[in-house]
């Protein structure tokens, strides 16, 4: 069954569904700033913030994932900030140098687009990915989810942050 969020008021539809809580995370194939591939199992045994942004290179989403990197100093080592948009990865790597962000790794959907259809977070008129955060235990299983109903607007940065406080 598709989600619906909206994006400056106007509803959007999301393509597949996202896992739930206690579920585990699907395995999704995602491309890094040096064009390697990386799957989320490679971190397992982290708990991983994932975050995910329509594209670095808007306001909202240039906040978000400044404000995840400053946030990444209040965790652990066991924990690692992933951001997932469909930007190209040289852009990402290009954005990531200009904003100064060393905390949150970026990774791109940007190739066979899987990764937004395994998560229901493809916006179907866009064809880009939906504002999300999910926190994934170790276990490679939800620990929390936000879908964040308006695109336009930031994620509850303190819930998710208790949630990892409360998966690591």
């Amino acid at each position: 069954m598709a989600s619906q969020v909206t994006f400056k008021g106007n509803p959007m539809t999301l393509a597949g569904d996202p896992p739930q809580t206690g579920e585990k995370a699907p395995d999704a194939k995602l491309v890094a700033t040096d064009m390697s591939e990386k799957r989320l199992s490679d971190y397992a045994g982290k708990t991983v913030v994932l975050v995910t942004v329509p594209s670095l290179d808007t306001p909202v989403c240039d906040q978000e994932t400044r404000t995840f990197n400053e946030r990444a100093t209040e965790l652990g080592n066991d924990v690692q900030v992933i951001c997932v948009s469909r930007d190209l990865p040289f852009a990402q790597k290009r954005w990531c140098g200009a904003a100064g962000v060393e905390r949150v790794e970026t990774l791109s959907d940007y190739k066979d687009h899987a990764f937004g259809r395994d998560y229901g977070l493809e916006v179907q008129e866009l064809g880009l990915l939906a504002r999300a955060v999910y926190v994934i235990g170790g276990d490679q299983k939800v620990a929390y989810c936000q879908l964040v109903p308006e695109i336009a607007e930031e994620p509850d940065y303190d819930a998710a942050l208790n949630a990892v406080k409360q998966a690591s």
